[in-house]
């Protein structure tokens, strides 16, 4: 016997997520109840919340809210009952929620800290599913003058040239680079690439004038600061 499926008027008011955050606050809701009242509505076969948890389960390797980080418009439309509209709505949430910890993390932010550095740069690279390098570029007082994203690599290789970073330190006059890049794997550990480029970037920034003050490799929730390590 085929089990009937229940609308979400069938389900008793307290336990829909809308009604439920109303009363008990949003705090009281599971992640799918709370992706659910994003949503407002399922399909004619599944309720919102059953949709919800369809879509924690989409991405092969990352589950449930971490999931949804790495997912694209065109993977969220594989299931039923997302369309354009659904698919923006949620990641529009995952936007959010990366600028909320970045404004949090802004507040604490110190460039002359790693830690701090990789807290504010955290929530943006952590998700990112190939390698990228951020270039951030300082005056005398230590003051950034210009943030710049110069590769996007393989799922574990990012390409950058002392040529590219130190053209552009000199035409915005800078007198110290700090380099940042994300590894997809989550490990922050600098591969013997990460160690070689690090090397050549210090070498090509003594010869300019330029040093190189740090590179800074972003895991998940996790970091590496070559300066800390004094790998360079």
């Amino acid at each position: 016997m085929t089990k009937k499926h229940q609308t979400i008027k069938e389900i008793p008011a307290l336990e829909r997520p809308y009604e439920k955050c109303e009363i008990y606050g949003p705090g009281h809701l599971s992640d799918a109840e709370l992706l659910a009242v994003v949503l407002r509505n399922g399909t004619k076969d599944k309720t919102a919340v059953e949709l919800s948890r369809e879509i924690f389960a989409l991405h092969p390797y990352y589950q449930g809210l971490l999931g949804i980080c790495h997912l694209s418009i065109e993977e969220l439309r594989k299931i039923s009952g997302i369309g354009n509209v659904k698919a923006i709505q949620i990641l529009c949430i995952v936007e959010l929620s990366k600028r909320l910890a970045a404004t949090k993390a802004e507040k604490k932010l110190s460039f002359h800290s790693p830690k701090s550095i990789a807290d504010y740069y955290m929530e943006g690279m952590r998700h990112l599913n190939r390698e990228e390098m951020i270039l951030i570029f300082f005056n005398g007082k230590n003051k950034v003058i210009k943030e710049l994203k110069v590769s996007v690599g393989t799922v574990n290789q990012t390409v950058a040239s002392p040529r590219e970073l130190f053209v552009e330190a000199l035409r915005c006059e800078a007198v110290s680079v700090i380099m940042i890049h994300n590894h997809p794997s989550g490990d922050p550990t600098p591969s013997r690439q990460d160690i070689l480029t690090t090397r050549r970037m210090k070498e090509a920034g003594e010869l300019v004038g330029i040093p190189l003050s740090d590179h800074i490799i972003i895991g998940d929730h996790a970091y590496v600061s070559f300066r800390e390590e004094q790998i360079i």
